[in-house]
Protein backbone atom coordinates (compact mmCIF):
# COMPACT_ATOMS: atom_id res chain seq x y z
CA UNK A 1 0.00 0.00 0.00
CA UNK A 2 1.21 3.47 -0.80
CA UNK A 3 0.84 6.19 1.80
CA UNK A 4 1.90 7.42 5.22
CA UNK A 5 2.52 4.22 7.14
CA UNK A 6 1.29 5.68 10.43
CA UNK A 7 -2.10 6.48 8.95
CA UNK A 8 -2.34 3.03 7.37
CA UNK A 9 -1.16 1.22 10.51
CA UNK A 10 -3.87 2.95 12.55
CA UNK A 11 -6.49 1.63 10.13
CA UNK A 12 -5.47 -2.05 10.44
CA UNK A 13 -7.10 -4.62 12.76
CA UNK A 14 -5.52 -5.40 16.12
CA UNK A 15 -3.41 -8.57 16.51
CA UNK A 16 -3.44 -9.37 12.78
CA UNK A 17 0.27 -10.05 12.13
CA UNK A 18 2.59 -12.82 13.26
CA UNK A 19 5.73 -10.86 12.39
CA UNK A 20 6.44 -7.19 11.87
CA UNK A 21 9.75 -6.30 10.26
CA UNK A 22 10.65 -2.62 10.42
CA UNK A 23 13.61 -1.32 8.45
CA UNK A 24 13.14 2.43 8.90
CA UNK A 25 15.53 5.07 7.58
CA UNK A 26 18.70 4.94 9.67
CA UNK A 27 18.87 8.72 10.20
CA UNK A 28 22.21 8.92 8.43
CA UNK A 29 21.82 12.65 7.83
CA UNK A 30 22.05 12.39 4.06
CA UNK A 31 20.01 11.60 0.98
CA UNK A 32 20.25 7.89 0.09
CA UNK A 33 20.57 7.09 -3.60
CA UNK A 34 21.23 4.03 -5.70
CA UNK A 35 21.54 3.49 -9.39
CA UNK A 36 20.68 0.37 -11.40
CA UNK A 37 23.30 -0.28 -14.04
CA UNK A 38 23.12 -2.66 -17.00
CA UNK A 39 25.94 -3.65 -19.35
CA UNK A 40 24.99 -4.26 -22.98
CA UNK A 41 27.34 -5.98 -25.41
CA UNK A 42 28.48 -3.74 -28.26
CA UNK A 43 28.42 -5.25 -31.73
CA UNK A 44 31.70 -6.04 -33.49
CA UNK A 45 30.80 -3.50 -36.19
CA UNK A 46 31.14 -0.55 -33.81
CA UNK A 47 34.40 1.31 -34.07
CA UNK A 48 36.98 1.81 -31.31
CA UNK A 49 36.04 5.50 -31.24
CA UNK A 50 32.45 4.55 -30.41
CA UNK A 51 33.68 2.34 -27.57
CA UNK A 52 35.61 5.30 -26.20
CA UNK A 53 32.40 7.27 -25.74
CA UNK A 54 31.24 7.99 -22.17
CA UNK A 55 29.29 5.03 -20.79
CA UNK A 56 31.23 2.41 -22.79
CA UNK A 57 34.10 0.20 -21.69
CA UNK A 58 36.22 -2.73 -22.69
CA UNK A 59 35.53 -5.97 -20.85
CA UNK A 60 36.77 -9.56 -20.94
CA UNK A 61 39.01 -10.33 -23.96
CA UNK A 62 38.53 -6.82 -25.28
CA UNK A 63 34.78 -7.20 -25.80
CA UNK A 64 33.01 -3.85 -25.77
CA UNK A 65 30.18 -3.09 -23.36
CA UNK A 66 27.95 -0.03 -23.18
CA UNK A 67 26.80 0.82 -19.67
CA UNK A 68 23.19 1.95 -19.37
CA UNK A 69 22.06 3.71 -16.22
CA UNK A 70 18.42 2.77 -16.12
CA UNK A 71 17.22 4.76 -13.14
CA UNK A 72 18.33 6.54 -9.99
CA UNK A 73 16.29 5.94 -6.86
CA UNK A 74 16.52 7.78 -3.60
CA UNK A 75 14.93 9.07 -0.44
CA UNK A 76 15.75 11.63 2.22
CA UNK A 77 17.24 10.06 5.36
CA UNK A 78 17.41 13.18 7.51
CA UNK A 79 15.18 13.74 10.53
CA UNK A 80 15.05 16.64 12.93
CA UNK A 81 13.48 14.47 15.62
CA UNK A 82 13.94 10.83 14.70
CA UNK A 83 12.11 9.34 17.66
CA UNK A 84 9.14 11.65 17.33
CA UNK A 85 8.82 10.06 13.90
CA UNK A 86 9.46 6.41 14.85
CA UNK A 87 7.90 6.01 18.30
CA UNK A 88 4.21 6.20 17.29
CA UNK A 89 4.87 3.69 14.49
CA UNK A 90 6.37 1.26 16.99
CA UNK A 91 3.35 1.74 19.27
CA UNK A 92 0.99 0.84 16.44
CA UNK A 93 3.14 -2.15 15.52
CA UNK A 94 2.84 -3.47 19.07
CA UNK A 95 -0.96 -3.26 18.75
CA UNK A 96 -0.94 -5.07 15.41
CA UNK A 97 1.12 -8.05 16.57
CA UNK A 98 -0.72 -11.25 17.41
CA UNK A 99 -0.31 -12.56 21.00
CA UNK A 100 2.41 -14.94 19.74
CA UNK A 101 3.95 -12.35 17.40
CA UNK A 102 7.47 -10.95 17.11
CA UNK A 103 8.85 -7.55 16.16
CA UNK A 104 12.14 -7.29 14.25
CA UNK A 105 13.49 -3.72 14.25
CA UNK A 106 16.43 -3.24 11.87
CA UNK A 107 18.75 -0.30 12.68
CA UNK A 108 22.45 0.44 12.95
CA UNK A 109 24.79 1.94 15.54
CA UNK A 110 23.37 5.46 15.22
CA UNK A 111 20.02 4.82 16.90
CA UNK A 112 19.90 1.22 18.15
CA UNK A 113 20.83 2.05 21.76
CA UNK A 114 17.94 4.51 21.98
CA UNK A 115 15.64 1.94 20.38
CA UNK A 116 16.49 -0.65 23.03
CA UNK A 117 15.47 1.72 25.83
CA UNK A 118 12.26 2.70 24.05
CA UNK A 119 11.25 -0.89 23.25
CA UNK A 120 11.96 -2.00 26.82
CA UNK A 121 9.46 0.63 27.93
CA UNK A 122 6.91 -0.15 25.21
CA UNK A 123 7.00 -3.97 25.21
CA UNK A 124 8.53 -4.57 28.64
CA UNK A 125 12.16 -5.64 29.23
CA UNK A 126 11.00 -9.23 29.74
CA UNK A 127 9.83 -9.24 26.10
CA UNK A 128 13.33 -8.66 24.72
CA UNK A 129 14.38 -11.83 22.88
CA UNK A 130 17.51 -11.07 20.87
CA UNK A 131 19.82 -8.50 19.41
CA UNK A 132 20.86 -9.99 16.08
CA UNK A 133 24.11 -8.76 14.56
CA UNK A 134 24.08 -8.88 10.77
CA UNK A 135 27.74 -8.72 9.77
CA UNK A 136 28.96 -8.10 6.24
CA UNK A 137 32.25 -7.11 4.63
CA UNK A 138 31.83 -4.69 1.76
CA UNK A 139 32.27 -1.02 0.99
CA UNK A 140 34.54 1.81 2.03
CA UNK A 141 36.74 1.59 5.12
CA UNK A 142 37.69 4.47 7.35
CA UNK A 143 41.16 4.53 8.90
CA UNK A 144 40.13 6.78 11.78
CA UNK A 145 38.27 4.05 13.69
CA UNK A 146 37.23 0.40 13.37
CA UNK A 147 35.08 0.34 10.21
CA UNK A 148 31.37 -0.26 10.92
CA UNK A 149 30.38 -3.42 9.04
CA UNK A 150 27.26 -4.64 10.79
CA UNK A 151 23.61 -3.77 11.39
CA UNK A 152 21.56 -4.47 14.51
CA UNK A 153 18.16 -6.20 14.53
CA UNK A 154 16.28 -6.02 17.83
CA UNK A 155 13.75 -8.80 18.44
CA UNK A 156 10.84 -8.31 20.85
CA UNK A 157 7.86 -10.55 21.63
CA UNK A 158 4.31 -9.37 22.15
CA UNK A 159 4.19 -11.77 25.13
CA UNK A 160 7.33 -13.27 26.69
CA UNK A 161 5.85 -16.77 27.07
CA UNK A 162 3.66 -17.13 24.01
CA UNK A 163 5.80 -16.09 21.04
CA UNK A 164 6.27 -18.52 18.16
CA UNK A 165 9.82 -19.48 17.24
CA UNK A 166 10.87 -22.57 15.30
CA UNK A 167 14.65 -22.77 14.91
CA UNK A 168 14.41 -26.09 13.08
CA UNK A 169 12.59 -24.42 10.19
CA UNK A 170 15.57 -22.20 9.39
CA UNK A 171 18.03 -22.98 6.60
CA UNK A 172 21.22 -24.28 8.19
CA UNK A 173 24.65 -22.86 7.54
CA UNK A 174 28.09 -24.45 7.24
CA UNK A 175 30.24 -25.03 10.31
CA UNK A 176 33.22 -22.68 10.42
CA UNK A 177 35.39 -25.60 11.54
CA UNK A 178 33.73 -28.71 10.07
CA UNK A 179 36.66 -30.88 11.06
CA UNK A 180 35.72 -30.44 14.73
CA UNK A 181 32.30 -32.12 14.33
CA UNK A 182 31.18 -35.45 12.96
CA UNK A 183 30.75 -35.94 9.23
CA UNK A 184 27.00 -36.21 9.72
CA UNK A 185 26.85 -32.87 11.54
CA UNK A 186 29.08 -31.20 8.98
CA UNK A 187 26.81 -32.41 6.16
CA UNK A 188 23.68 -31.20 7.99
CA UNK A 189 25.09 -27.80 8.92
CA UNK A 190 24.43 -25.83 12.08
CA UNK A 191 21.61 -23.63 13.23
CA UNK A 192 22.41 -19.91 13.08
CA UNK A 193 23.25 -17.98 16.24
CA UNK A 194 22.50 -14.31 16.90
CA UNK A 195 25.42 -13.29 14.66
CA UNK A 196 24.56 -13.60 10.97
CA UNK A 197 27.36 -13.46 8.41
CA UNK A 198 25.65 -12.60 5.14
CA UNK A 199 26.86 -10.54 2.22
CA UNK A 200 25.00 -7.42 1.14
CA UNK A 201 23.01 -7.43 -2.08
CA UNK A 202 25.58 -7.64 -4.86
CA UNK A 203 25.72 -4.45 -6.99
CA UNK A 204 25.84 -6.67 -10.08
CA UNK A 205 23.75 -9.65 -8.90
CA UNK A 206 20.37 -10.78 -10.11
CA UNK A 207 18.73 -9.91 -6.78
CA UNK A 208 19.60 -6.23 -7.18
CA UNK A 209 16.65 -3.91 -7.81
CA UNK A 210 18.56 -0.64 -7.72
CA UNK A 211 16.66 0.57 -4.65
CA UNK A 212 18.90 2.17 -1.99
CA UNK A 213 19.46 0.19 1.21
CA UNK A 214 17.88 -2.97 -0.28
CA UNK A 215 18.33 -5.84 2.18
CA UNK A 216 19.28 -9.38 1.13
CA UNK A 217 16.45 -11.87 0.72
CA UNK A 218 18.40 -14.33 2.87
CA UNK A 219 18.03 -12.11 5.94
CA UNK A 220 14.25 -11.82 5.58
CA UNK A 221 13.90 -15.49 4.65
CA UNK A 222 15.55 -16.52 7.93
CA UNK A 223 13.34 -14.20 9.99
CA UNK A 224 10.14 -15.42 8.35
CA UNK A 225 11.12 -19.10 8.47
CA UNK A 226 11.75 -19.00 12.21
CA UNK A 227 8.91 -16.77 13.33
CA UNK A 228 5.86 -17.62 11.20
CA UNK A 229 3.85 -20.57 9.99
CA UNK A 230 2.54 -21.05 6.43
CA UNK A 231 -0.40 -18.72 5.89
CA UNK A 232 0.63 -16.25 8.60
CA UNK A 233 0.67 -12.52 7.91
CA UNK A 234 3.92 -10.54 7.69
CA UNK A 235 3.94 -6.74 8.02
CA UNK A 236 6.59 -4.39 6.64
CA UNK A 237 5.69 -0.69 7.07
CA UNK A 238 8.95 0.55 5.46
CA UNK A 239 8.86 -1.84 2.54
CA UNK A 240 11.34 -0.16 0.18
CA UNK A 241 12.22 -2.70 -2.49
CA UNK A 242 9.78 -5.31 -1.12
CA UNK A 243 12.27 -7.91 0.12
CA UNK A 244 10.02 -8.95 3.00
CA UNK A 245 7.18 -9.58 0.58
CA UNK A 246 9.39 -11.54 -1.81
CA UNK A 247 10.62 -13.79 1.00
CA UNK A 248 7.11 -14.20 2.43
CA UNK A 249 5.64 -15.15 -0.95
CA UNK A 250 8.37 -17.74 -1.48
CA UNK A 251 7.57 -19.28 1.91
CA UNK A 252 3.78 -19.30 1.43
CA UNK A 253 3.09 -16.49 3.89
CA UNK A 254 0.76 -13.57 3.35
CA UNK A 255 2.11 -10.06 3.63
CA UNK A 256 1.29 -6.37 3.71
CA UNK A 257 3.88 -3.90 2.43
CA UNK A 258 3.62 -0.14 2.99
CA UNK A 259 5.71 2.69 1.58
CA UNK A 260 5.05 6.32 0.70
CA UNK A 261 7.77 6.55 -1.96
CA UNK A 262 6.30 6.12 -5.47
CA UNK A 263 9.66 4.79 -6.68
CA UNK A 264 9.46 2.03 -4.06
CA UNK A 265 5.96 1.10 -5.22
CA UNK A 266 7.19 0.84 -8.81
CA UNK A 267 10.08 -1.41 -7.75
CA UNK A 268 7.76 -3.66 -5.74
CA UNK A 269 5.29 -3.96 -8.59
CA UNK A 270 8.06 -5.00 -10.95
CA UNK A 271 9.57 -7.41 -8.43
CA UNK A 272 6.49 -9.09 -6.99
CA UNK A 273 4.18 -9.13 -9.98
CA UNK A 274 0.93 -10.99 -9.36
CA UNK A 275 1.64 -12.44 -5.94
CA UNK A 276 -1.66 -11.30 -4.50
CA UNK A 277 -0.37 -8.07 -2.98
CA UNK A 278 -2.47 -5.03 -3.76
CA UNK A 279 -0.73 -1.66 -4.14
CA UNK A 280 -2.69 1.57 -4.27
Amino acid sequence: MRGDNLTILRSLPTAAFAVAYLDPPFNTGRVQQAERVRGTRVSDSESPSELAEPGSRLGFRGQGYRVTREMTLGYDDRFGDYWEFLEPRLEETWRLLSPDGLLYLHLDYREVHYAKVLLDALFGPECFINEIIWAYDYGARTKRRWPAKHDNILVYAKHPDWYYFNAEAVDREPYMAPGLVTAEKAALGKLPTDTWWHTIVSPTGGERTGYPTQKPAGILRRIIQASTRPGDWVLDPFAGSGTAGAAAAELDRRFLLIDDNPEAIDVMRARLGSTGTVFS
